[in-house]
Order: C-alpha cells, then sequence, then structure tokens
C-alpha cells in the first residue's frame, strides 16, 4: 500500500531553516509528481510545492517563492522541502502528498510533521 513518511519538522526561531523529508513506498514514486502542503491551525490545507516526476519542473506558493525548495532523489524514493527565512506565518503541520490513478484519481498523504516557527 502507499506509505509517506514526513519527517524534519521541529521549532525554530524566525530565520531559520529546516529540511523536511518524506519518504515513499508503495508505488513506482520515480513516476508520479510530489507535492508538500501544509494545514495552519483553523484554516484550510493549501498546497506549498510540487516537483515533477523527473524534478525537472517545479512550482510554488506565492508566499513560500525564493525561501522554499523542493527537491527529490527518486533512487532513495525521497521528497524534501529546504525551508528557508522561516516566518511564523510558516507555522504548520506540513504533508507530503501523492496523486494517483487507478479507478479514479486518489489523494494519498503522509501523518505529517508539525513546523513551529516562534522565538
Amino acid at each position: 500500500q502507499v506509505q509517506l513518511v514526513e519527517s524534519g519538522g521541529g521549532l525554530v526561531q524566525p530565520g531559520g531553516s529546516l529540511r523536511l523529508s518524506c519518504v515513499a513506498s508503495g508505488f513506482t514514486f520515480s513516476s508520479r509528481a510530489m507535492s508538500w502542503y501544509r494545514q495552519a491551525p483553523g484554516k484550510e490545507r493549501e498546497l506549498v510545492t510540487s516537483i515533477t516526476s523527473a524534478g525537472g519542473s517545479t512550482n510554488y506558493a506565492d508566499s513560500v517563492k525564493g525561501r522554499f525548495t523542493i527537491s527529490r532523489d527518486n533512487a532513495k524514493k525521497t521528497v524534501y522541502l529546504q525551508m528557508n527565512s522561516l516566518k511564523p506565518e510558516d507555522t504548520a503541520v506540513y504533508f507530503c502528498n501523492v496523486r494517483i490513478y487507478g479507478t479514479s484519481w486518489t489523494d494519498y498523504w503522509g501523518q505529517g510533521t508539525q513546523v513551529t516557527v516562534s522565538s
């Protein structure tokens, strides 16, 4: 079955950095685009960034452009999110996501990792 396991969250001061990782299993990782979403308390889950299957194309939410970088290592079946210049408004639970078509499109999610930006 599809499994996504995130790690790397934590407490960081404003201006600091964190790198999140998501290890995937149960599907052909190198054939799937991957995404990171986040959900802050009381807010809807929002798309942060996505990367194509070979890593050749990425896109970012305006709120994180220039500060966050998504990357992937298909040999390790892992997608990363490097977060720099973190702001308090980046505080959220961050989720790894893959969308796979079976008989219909299905979103799969990891358990999430908490990122807290606070002094």
